[in-house]
């Protein structure tokens, strides 16, 4: 049986099917749910019932509910009544077969935000994960995403459902994966897709830098990579579903480059390329700054952003840019990365790529980690944000 639309005082049902119970959006109160999934219903009993995050919670992710048999709670009760009440009502939907196969794209998404670092409108991890997640949920309303802030997930079980996982968090001696190595490696086996942004690009050489390789096909290797802030130019992408609706466009950014790529780069699709300017190379010798091996290097194109293509099937992405909070405005940077996200998962991107609402000025205000500077010029977020793209 499928039930259309109900509205129990302040709570919107969207449709359900008996045995399996899929609510399109309930509000209760100032919580809004993106669906909800009943197991196994028993006259007279509920055995069991959970509730799924699929929208991102503006503070935190939200927490999973279970209530297990043999007792049935309120909240229990008021569901089997609800269903059984409406047993004889009738909708104009589509039938069940159809309905699963639209939750079929349905892929469950992880962000892991790393921790506060470089002070207002950079490394903002959260903020900047929440607006791809918000944007990724508009697109795609069938995914389930959930947004870690600052910690590694207490609990395994959400990373062992994902499809993807993305890292968005500083690097090198203290990534939080360097803890996890063992983990995320067993779940990239499995087939979960990992995306590494900006500062978690890097790990140390070794044990990590190995893994890296393994997962996304590259990584930031100290006294080999640079990471200057640069103009970076793209203007010809490849025939990808991660390049899908980009248009040429421009960004300032701390554009790292020069990785360290698998052997002749094989099953690596560079995505985002452009020739860095001389004075990229103008500091002195450091793990970061300048080597012997990139100065060798100077005048030919880089590869800042990139896909991989594992040998058991899962996928890998990486991007370089993201030290500017405020490039998330821009949405040619930002499609980018959505499409890789849903790429990596081994979803569907669309043939315009994944198109959501715009950006705005204060929406990407909301959610960093540190308070607004006293007389903040924001001219140069809008400048960003307003940088060549679109029309180019």
């Amino acid at each position: 049986m499928i039930v259309g639309k109900m509205i129990v005082g302040k709570m919107i049902v969207g449709k359900m099917i008996v045995g399996k119970m899929i609510v399109g959006k309930m509000i209760v109160g100032k919580m809004i749910v993106g669906k909800m999934v009943v197991g196994k219903i028993v006259v007279g009993k509920i055995v069991a019932i959970s509730v799924l995050p699929a929208r991102v919670w503006p503070a935190q992710r939200l927490e999973r509910l279970a209530i297990k048999g043999p007792g049935m709670s309120k909240f229990g009760l008021f569901l089997l009544f609800l269903i059984i009440g409406m047993a004889s009502l009738s909708a104009d939907e589509p039938n069940a077969t159809a309905a699963g196969q639209r939750n079929a794209e349905s892929k469950r998404v992880v962000f892991l935000a790393g921790r506060p670092s470089h002070g207002y409108g950079a490394h903002e991890h959260y903020a900047g994960c929440m607006i791809l997640a918000r944007r990724l949920e508009e697109a795609k309303p069938d995914y389930k995403i959930e947004v870690f802030q600052h910690e590694w997930p207490q609990e395994t079980e959400a990373l062992a459902q994902a499809d993807v996982i993305i890292m968005y968090c500083d690097g090198g001696q203290g990534h939080p994966v360097n803890k996890h190595l063992d983990l995320v490696d067993t779940l990239a086996k499995k087939g979960a897709g990992i995306v590494c942004l900006h500062y978690g690009v890097e790990v140390p050489k070794g044990e990590p830098g190995q893994k890296f390789l393994q997962w996304i096909g590259g990584y930031f290797e100290t006294d080999w990579s640079v990471n200057p802030h640069w103009t970076a130019d793209f203007n010809e992408f490849p025939d990808h579903p991660v390049a899908r609706g980009v248009k040429p466009f421009s960004m300032q950014d701390e554009w790292y480059y020069h990785m360290r790529f698998v052997d002749d780069m094989k099953n690596v699709t560079p995505i985002l390329t452009a020739i860095p300017p001389a004075n990229t190379l103008s500091r002195p010798d450091g793990p970061h700054s300048g080597n012997p091996h990139v100065r060798a290097t100077a005048g030919q194109p880089q590869h800042v952003a990139w896909c991989f293509e594992r040998a058991d099937g899962g996928r890998g992405f990486g991007f370089t840019g993201g030290h500017d909070h405020w490039n998330w405005g821009q949405e040619d940077f930002r499609k980018v990365v959505l499409n890789a996200i849903v790429w990596t998962a081994r979803g569907e991107v669309p043939a315009n790529g994944i198109e959501a609402a715009e950006v705005t000025l204060e929406q990407l205000k909301e959610n960093q980690d540190y308070p607004i500077p006293e007389n903040y010029n924001f001219d140069e977020a809008k400048r960003r944000m307003n940088f060549p793209g679109r029309g180019k």
